[in-house]
């Protein structure tokens, strides 16, 4: 693998100065000859060519950005240090950015770990850090990270399930934080080849395929509507028995197993019921 190098390339202010110099010096130089000699005009003319010619090795480095440069094919160097700068002139020039740039995947429509079809996308944040990785290694690296971080949310949609039905269970939905770091680790791993350092990578869209959307939504409500009854079965328990053991303790009362077992079915209707309670107002006896 190619890995980056860094080119100290000359500072462009000083060689320019000189350049301009030599030009004033090689301009002189025409205007001082009295009689034409061959060798002086054929110096001063290759001088002043290889003048002109230095003048394109000049280029400019922005800030988070820099420059691969290559000799006839073979990699040299990366300038990263910003400003004007002067190389060789036979140096090719390829600019990367090193920018932080971010980017969202379409919304894909894949299988969860059950097999349910679900629409996901993430945003991927990304920046370059090595340049020769990034411009040797493959072929476009824009265009690698797209095709690798689609390739990478497919997976992790596949590996976990939309929702789980138990708590000790991993789920998009419901581990959101974790399934995010497992993304960006994934998205990391194939693109470090790459040259590229995944800042974040955490999903924005998620939700059921509009054909099941429906019949998983009522599986959901069902599903709230089991888990509430069974808080309120449990809350309705305690009660009865915090008031049976009070009764008792106080000794308001005095009942037998019959009517322990009616007073609780009552409470038990009372706190369960999804509607008001009537109460009924026995002006008999105990047991009539």
């Amino acid at each position: 693998m190619i890995r980056e190098v860094e080119h100290k390339a000359i500072n462009g202010i000083g060689m320019l100065l000189f350049l301009l110099s030599l030009m004033g010096v090689l301009a002189v130089g025409f205007a001082s000859i009295e009689r034409p000699d061959a060798v002086v005009v054929t110096v001063l003319v290759v001088l002043s060519v290889l003048d002109i010619f230095a003048l394109c090795g000049f280029f400019v480095v922005n800030p988070n950005e820099a420059k691969v440069l290559q000799l006839f094919g073979r990699y040299v160097g990366t300038v990263r240090k910003p400003g004007l700068r002067w190389a060789n002139p036979f140096y090719s020039k390829h600019k990367v950015s090193l920018r932080v740039r971010n980017f969202e995947t379409g919304k894909l429509k894949v299988n969860d770990h059950h097999g349910n079809p679900i629409e996901i996308a993430a945003v991927v944040v990304w920046k370059v850090v090595d340049t020769a990785e990034a411009v040797f290694e493959v072929d476009d690296y824009v265009n690698y990270v797209h095709v690798q971080s689609e390739a990478a949310v497919r997976n992790l949609a596949t590996s976990y399930p939309y929702d789980a039905h138990d708590e000790d269970s991993v789920s998009l939905v419901g581990n959101l934080q974790e399934v995010s770091d497992r993304l960006k680790g994934e998205n990391q791993d194939r693109l470090e080849k790459a040259g590229i350092e995944i800042i974040e990578s955490r999903i924005s869209h998620l939700a059921y395929a509009p054909e099941i959307a429906q019949a998983m939504l009522r599986r959901q409500q069902a599903s709230a509507i089991i888990a509430a009854r069974q808080k309120i079965v449990e809350g309705a328990v305690g009660m009865v028995d915090h008031a049976l053991a009070e009764l008792a303790k106080k000794d308001v009362v005095t009942l037998d197993e019959e009517r322990k077992a009616a007073m609780v079915t009552n409470l038990l209707v009372v706190l369960c019921s999804e509607t008001e309670t009537h109460p009924v107002v026995n002006t008999g006896s105990l047991y009539t």
